[in-house]
């Protein structure tokens, strides 16, 4: 005898999203080279709307193109803001030229508040923690804010392990910091699962008079010429190359601050094949190898960067922490005294 069962609707919901997701894997099930042949009779063609800068691309999208031949990037390479504000602009006309974005995980979130993203992940996406990817982008590389140092005008003994340690009175003086890194107190939240906690030990490092200066660049060389002792939110990978050419300096890697930088396929894509090849290639152990050549911080965990600027502990934004930003800025300004 057969019984109907009466499912409660949050169960009928979750029932459809899983066929959904099921269909949606129908693409998934195939090989890469299966995806290239498909790719190849849309015309050969990937519109790619990414912040990628030029000494970047010129390694990542040749890689692409020799892995998969007779396919051919086409890189609309301009600021985040004004990529979005195209592709609203082209959807608003009702045409669609973009196939896949890669680009700062606020602005991607920003592309699927107005409904330009395709709500789908791909097998690859398995791979990657749940901090790095939503139901629509997966991380694809990263940029950490870290603290560094001169290691002329700090001891061995004072070096740091967390952000914590800089509420320490040793430190009154010696700070320096970027007067936008709002991240720092984001990632203090994620670290503590508390904005009270976060904002308690930003009041107590302010005590110590932090010296703010715009431009990670120009803080990085400030360390180098000893004009501060320690930078308390700087580029992991502003160093390597500075270290190698015999600067004094050193930086924190038990732990960081990261901006999220993600890969997400466009709705309407006119290649959407291509731009699902791009989207799982970019993935792939493979792709973010590529990344990392082409001087990025993969996000893949097994894909080491050509230079050693990983943390340990990773505290990366969210989708939610970009748009909660503006209170955040506030909050930052109102801790350091900053207008």
């Amino acid at each position: 005898m057969n019984r109907r069962r009466n499912y409660p609707i949050s169960t009928l919901v979750s029932l459809s999203l899983g066929a959904l997701l099921v269909l949606g894997t129908a693409h998934a099930q195939e090989s890469l080279d299966q995806l290239h042949k498909k790719a190849l009779q849309e015309g050969g063609s990937l519109t790619f709307y990414g912040t990628l800068a030029q000494i970047n691309a010129e390694k990542v999208l040749p890689a692409f193109e020799k892995r998969f031949p007779g396919l051919k990037v086409n890189h609309v390479d301009a600021t985040a803001d004004k990529l979005i504000a195209r592709a609203i602009t082209e959807a608003r006309g009702g045409k669609t030229f973009v196939d896949v974005f890669q680009l700062n995980l606020e602005n991607l979130g920003q592309a699927n508040d107005q409904g330009l993203l395709v709500d789908r992940l791909p097998p690859e996406s398995a791979a990657y923690p749940a901090n790095l990817k939503g139901s629509y982008y997966v991380a694809t590389d990263l940029q950490f804010i870290i603290a560094a140092w001169n290691t002329n005008l700090v001891k061995k003994d004072e070096e740091p392990k967390q952000f914590e340690d800089f509420v320490d009175a040793r430190w009154k003086g010696r700070l320096i910091a970027e007067p936008r890194d709002v991240e720092l107190l984001v990632g203090l939240k994620q670290k503590y699962g508390s904005e009270e906690k976060a904002v308690t030990i930003l009041k107590q490092i302010a005590v110590n008079n932090v010296e703010f200066h715009k431009g990670h660049s120009e803080l990085a060389e400030f360390l180098v010429a000893g004009q501060g002792a320690l930078c308390v939110t700087c580029y992991a990978h502003h160093f390597p190359t500075r270290m190698k050419r015999g600067a004094p300096l050193n930086f924190m890697l038990t732990e960081g601050m990261g901006n999220v930088i993600a890969v997400a396929m466009a709705k309407n894509a006119p290649h959407p094949s291509t731009a699902l090849l791009w989207y799982r290639w970019v993935l792939t152990e493979e792709g973010q190898k590529a990344m990392a050549l082409g001087g990025r911080i993969p996000a893949h965990p097994k894909v080491e960067p050509t230079d050693k600027v990983r943390p340990e502990k990773i505290y990366p934004l969210t989708v939610a922490d970009y748009k909660e930003f503006p209170r955040y800025n506030k909050l930052w300004k109102e801790i350091f005294k900053l207008r």
